[in-house]
């Protein structure tokens, strides 16, 4: 059964076809083709059972507040405020951009929403100051994988329902590596695109950084309305979720006023069709697990990884590049829901946490939105900046080389990623 399961669905996804219909094919296939057929209605109800999951509400919602912060005047408010405080920093805008990204990120949860807003407004600047088109996208694109690390994140509340784990804790979890990360992209951009902006000498007059600041607060406030609600437990994941979609609304069109409410029906379709894609794969992935769990692939998987390595560290790096490798074929949520199964006995037998496992596995299937050929963040900057893919691929090396670096800093020292989720868990 289990070798008929990854046969179909390799043979499948080879053929260009989606990854959720490529396991519900392979499932299929596993419980008809075997020497004691299942009954296919089967499939039915473990896809059911997966999606009638109350914290499952805060994928939609979650999506639908990020699409309508995306569009209701949030983004240049908050790249204008940026300018005010970082105005006189070498690489001016490359920085803005990545900073920008950051806090964009903690809002949206999505990263090609993260290139499109702030790659949408720096790009067309920095190309005025001498960046090459292609410099440029590859500095939005980059930037852009903060989208899903800085919580809130629909990939930390996928992963945190197949792990069963507290997407509290992953949301908390998240913010370190979140900011070490924007930080190390901050520092390349630093170094390599310094000569193409004139340092700025004038001082900002401190009533226009304060103006700005009182602008974008609206803005800034929204992850902190999120995390404080849901560890003050004011409320649950999924209500912060739903709270979250209130406060954007009325941000965007009663407070900024740059939505108007007849845009409304275009973004409830958006969202719809988002959410409808990624509990679709959710749907399918259920009865995938199942059918592997029930041949016991998991614990043979990680048998043989234990005969083949004995060594952690080269576990642990072998679990990057499968994560990384991955992330060239495979959308988020798909790497998620296939590999944490797998992943998850084997992160326990040495004794890393769940919680940094989940961290890990986000960083990669993020950092995999930059390697083609599923690499979206990549076509999304390619559509900002006018540049071509191929162009930006090149340009967006030193980026992607120091993203991994950072990651396998965190793999190695996993205390790193879990000082937050200790210190409110009280150890």
């Amino acid at each position: 059964m289990g070798f008929i399961l990854f046969i179909v669905l390799v043979a499948v996804l080879m053929t260009g076809v989606p990854i959720a219909v490529s396991m519900g094919l392979a499932v299929l296939a596993a419980l008809n083709f075997t020497d004691n057929p299942t009954p296919s209605l089967i499939m039915i109800q473990r896809m059911f059972t997966a999606v009638d999951n109350f914290p499952f509400m805060a994928i939609p919602f979650f999506i639908l507040a990020g699409d309508l912060m995306q569009i209701g005047g949030i983004s240049s408010r908050l790249i204008n405020f940026l300018k005010m405080i970082l105005g006189r920093v070498p690489a001016r805008l490359a920085v803005i951009d990545c900073v920008g990204s950051g806090f964009f990120g903690a809002i949206s949860g999505s990263n090609p929403a993260t290139v499109a807003a702030i790659g949408g407004i720096m790009v067309p600047e920095m190309k005025k100051v001498g960046y090459s088109a292609d410099r440029a996208g590859a500095i939005a694109a980059s930037a852009g994988c903060l989208g899903v690390i800085i919580p809130p994140s629909i990939s930390m509340v996928t992963y945190s329902l197949v792990a069963a784990v507290s997407i509290g804790d992953m949301f908390v979890g998240g913010i370190v590596p979140g900011i070490l990360l924007c930080l190390t992209l901050v520092l390349v951009s630093v170094i390599t695109c310094s000569k193409y902006e004139k340092r700025e000498t004038e001082r900002i007059p401190f009533s226009l950084i304060v103006r700005a600041f009182v602008d974008a607060i609206a803005a800034l406030m929204m992850p902190l309305i999120i995390l404080g609600g849901i560890y003050g437990q004011f409320c649950t994941p999924t209500e912060a979720a739903s709270l979250a979609c209130v406060y954007a609304f009325v941000i965007s069109c009663l407070v900024y006023r740059e939505l108007p409410v007849r845009d409304l029906p275009k973004i409830f379709i958006k969202s719809s069709i988002s959410t409808a894609i990624v509990l679709l794969t959710v749907a399918m992935a259920a009865p995938f697990s199942w059918l592997m769990t029930s041949a016991g692939i998991p614990p043979k998987i990680m048998s043989t990884v234990l005969e083949l390595f004995e060594n952690k560290q080269v576990i642990f790096l072998m679990m990057n590049v499968t994560l990384l490798f991955l992330g060239c074929f495979l959308e988020t949520q798909s790497i998620i829901l296939l590999m944490t199964p797998i992943l998850l006995p084997i992160a326990r037998q040495f004794g890393l946490d769940p919680i940094a496992l989940g961290l890990i596995i986000v960083i990669n299937t993020s950092i995999g939105m930059i390697t083609p050929p599923m690499a979206v963040n990549l076509y999304v900057a390619a559509n900002v900046s006018g540049a071509s893919v191929e162009d930006i691929s090149k340009r967006i090396l030193p980026y992607l080389g120091s993203m991994v670096l950072v990651l396998l800093i965190f793999t190695y020292f996993p205390d790193i990623l879990m000082y937050l989720p200790n210190l409110v868990r009280g150890r």
